[in-house]
């Protein structure tokens, strides 16, 4: 069943578009609220992260290499996260520091 759209731009009137995407071989129709672009953008990182992982340990099941591939995008996810977050922590620190030199400056004058 297809959803109405605006005849006008091409766009379904929940605002969701579908873009037909290609990952290991299998063509999908995702749909979603993103610009087309950056869905196309995820599904060709996901490919690739799942080709990454049939060229390291070829797997018959494509549900074994989908879990794998998932698992390393997870754990890239997480990385970032801890390295946000320790780089926040750092700009804190370094801000206090600073703050309590410039109070003891002006405290000085």
């Amino acid at each position: 069943m297809e959803t109405p759209s605006d005849t006008a731009t091409g766009t379904p009137r929940d605002g969701k578009h579908v873009v037909q995407v290609q990952i290991l071989g299998h063509q999908l129709p995702i749909r979603g609220e993103a610009d087309p672009k950056y869905i196309l953008e995820l599904a060709d990182y996901v490919d690739q992260k799942m080709r990454e992982v049939t060229q390291k340990m070829p797997v018959a099941a494509v549900s074994k290499v989908a879990i794998l591939a998932s698992l390393n995008i997870a754990d890239e996810l997480f990385k970032e996260r801890a390295n946000k977050q320790r780089v926040g922590t750092d700009m804190h620190d370094r801000t206090a520091e600073l703050t309590r030199r410039l109070d003891e400056v002006l405290g000085e004058a």
